[in-house]
């Protein structure tokens, strides 16, 4: 690895990058037909503008002094990398504050042309990047605190030889090079250089430059070595006074809320607050100690306060559209990710925030007053301040993580296992078991795909809030909607003479292989969905600590959902076959209402569906039964099919009777 002080091409990322962070949704959307169709340019695009703004904060400097050129070819990028952001950013999906991107980046661009100040450009290049990532947020962090030993062996493997063991840019390879390797040692330029910059270098190379792309790295590999070269300036000698400064002083941990924060950050603007020593000792520290971050990360809500706010203040300025977009973002990039968390130590809580950020989103869809948008912006805000509290590492104890796991593993299985069960119980009945298999390679492939997932998560990349949404909501829609179907064809079979003419036609044939197939599907679509949100919650929730508790939790749950099943699959061998189609017909109607309350949920969640309140009905997540007109209605409907067909098949029934 080399980086440059040379000329900069960024290019686009490669699909693979791309696909890293979109391939949830995808699947999702995959499940119903569907492709979304901005998804896949628009992060590569943000967050390579986003580079771009970097580089002109850092090295405007470089090209112009009191009002002077004073590096021609310093200056020429400068002008050309203002009209590549402008031309990214015009390319990007619409939204309501795009239109004030592009005027922020025609201002940026006339300070250029007017040589303005250093300081006023790279105000203006940091205010236009973060006014970027709040319009259209996009993964700007590890996933998992960086292995800083992983780091150093991938240095001495890839960029020792130019950038030197020690960083000091005059390893044996950059010799003849021209421009040079970056110095990483170099503190006055790396306190203008944020983690996040580095890492883009990393991923994306420089064109025209010896500094290739490390893309084929992974994510976490490539966060590793951003963090070990970043810390090269920072002495080991100033860990310990750092740590103290972390410790004792409020003022690191507001500018840090979050790796996020941190990573997307300076050394020099955290200068600016604490003084140039204290934060020099606190960058060497959280440098080289990423975990510390992480740690106070866990119970912090600072992106949703900060979202909730400028969702306030977009609606008082009369931009419904920004304020909505703001208030989402809110709950999917702040609450959703330390909701599993959540859910374990306080579900009321948690069910409390999900109704009062109903309230809020359905308010400023509905233009309602700018004091009612208001009241219902601080109850929320009111409550996440709760939410942190309960979040707060001191909350965590053995007790909450074991219940936790247990509970969740529980409700999640229970679902799942009760139509699997049902697939066994009907093909034994029916002495279908030569396509039994079907359905076992089904629930099976679902769990291998819930480790994938657990893999992809931890190791690769975050998967966002919208895409769990997004995943829980088109997958629960796909199977209510199945369910009835098969919920009405076992009703039908329940009368005795439609059950004898369904043995005369069929029992001869096995089904055919099309049919397994289908069972296959429908197997691993109603287990994949509850094993994704499984598996979400315990890798959120394992990183709060009390692993063992928590395995505990799970291993309890499993033994139970293992003797339930065995429970119902002996007692469905002893029902009459009528009986059982009976019993086996309301069962699977119960859960296709179910699932079809939690798929519309699901999707106003992600904001692909709107939220309109509905007084007076309880919330009661297992049943499906949200307190929103569309999760109502959409049950309604599918309780008046299942009424229909049910009352078709009787009449049927009594006409050939």
């Amino acid at each position: 690895m080399r980086l440059t002080d040379g000329p900069v091409r960024p290019r686009p990322k490669t699909a693979k990058e791309v696909f890293r962070y979109s391939w949830v949704a995808l699947l999702s959307a995959l499940l119903l037909g569907v492709m979304p169709s901005q998804a896949l340019a628009s992060d590569a695009d943000v967050q390579t503008a986003w580079r771009l703004l970097d580089y002109v904060a850092v090295d405007y400097a470089g090209a112009v002094s009191g009002g002077r050129v004073s590096n021609e070819a310093e200056y020429a990028e400068m002008v050309e990398f203002a009209g590549q952001v402008e031309t990214r950013l015009e390319s990007l999906p619409e939204k309501s504050g795009k239109a004030d991107l592009l005027r922020r980046t025609g201002a940026l661009r006339a300070a250029i042309t007017a040589k303005a100040a250093p300081n006023e450009v790279a105000t203006q290049a940091r205010a236009l990047a973060s006014a970027l990532l709040v319009a259209y947020p996009v993964p700007l962090a590890p996933t998992a605190p960086p292995d800083l030993a992983r780091g150093a062996a991938l240095y001495a493997q890839n960029c020792a030889t130019c950038h030197g063991t020690t960083g000091d840019g005059h390893g044996p390879g950059s010799v003849g090079l021209d421009p040079r390797p970056i110095a990483f040692s170099d503190k006055a330029r790396a306190d203008q250089r944020s983690l996040f910059g580095l890492y883009q270098v990393i991923t994306q190379g420089l064109d025209g430059t010896a500094m290739a792309s490390f893309e084929s790295l992974s994510d976490q590999d490539r966060w590793a070595l951003a963090f070990y070269v970043g810390g090269f300036a920072y002495p080991s000698s100033e860990i310990r006074r750092g740590e103290r400064v972390w410790r004792d002083d409020a003022s690191p941990g507001q500018r840090y809320p979050n790796m996020a924060a941190f990573v997307g950050a300076t050394p020099a603007a955290l200068a600016g607050d604490i003084g140039a020593q204290r934060a020099e000792a606190v960058t060497a520290y959280l440098r080289h100690h990423p975990e510390a971050v992480a740690t106070r990360e866990g119970g912090s809500l600072a992106l949703t306060r900060e979202r909730l706010k400028a969702s306030l203040d977009a609606y008082a300025a009369g931009n419904r559209k920004a304020a909505a977009d703001l208030a989402l973002s809110a709950y999917l990039d702040g609450f959703e990710p330390v909701e599993p968390v959540l859910a374990a130590r306080d579900p009321a809580l948690m069910a409390r925030i999900e109704q009062a950020m109903g309230a809020l989103r359905a308010a400023i869809g509905r233009g309602r007053p700018l004091a009612e948008v208001e009241a219902a912006n601080q109850e929320l805000a009111s409550l996440f301040g709760d939410a942190e509290a309960r979040l707060a590492p001191e909350s965590a104890s053995s007790v909450s993580s074991f219940l936790g796991a247990f509970g969740v593993l529980l409700r999640e299985g229970l679902e799942a296992l009760l139509i699997v069960v049902a697939m066994i119980a009907f093909l034994r009945k029916t002495e279908r078991t030569e396509v039994l298999g079907f359905v076992h390679r089904g629930w099976v492939a679902a769990l291998a795909a819930g480790v994938a997932t657990w893999f992809v998560a931890t190791y690769f990349i975050g998967i966002s809030g919208a895409s769990r949404e997004l995943t829980e909501g088109f997958g629960s829609l796909f199977a209510a909607v199945i369910l009835v179907t098969v919920g009405i064809w076992m009703h039908g079979k329940s009368n005795a003479e439609a059950w004898q003419r369904y043995i005369r036609e069929k029992m001869t044939h096995a089904l055919s292989k099309r049919s397994g197939w289908f069972l296959f599907l429908l197997a691993f679509v109603v287990v994949y969905r509850e094993v994704f949100e499984t598996i979400l919650f315990y890798a959120a929730l394992w990183a709060q600590g009390n692993g063992l508790a928590m395995l505990g939790g799970a291993a309890a749950a499993a033994a139970l959902l293992a003797v339930l099943a065995w429970i119902m699959l002996r007692y469905s061998t002893r029902l009459p076959i009528t009986q059982f189609f009976s019993w086996s017909a309301i069962l699977i109607a119960i859960l296709a209402v179910v699932l079809a309350g939690k798929g519309i949920a699901g999707l106003q969640e992600a904001g692909i569906l709107g939220v309109v309140p509905l007084s007076g009905i309880p919330r009661i997540q297992m049943l499906g039964l949200f307190p929103t007109t569309e999760t109502v209605v959409a049950q309604l409907v599918a309780m008046a099919i299942l009424v229909a067909g049910f009352w078709l098949n009787r009449k049927g029934a009594g006409r050939e009777t």
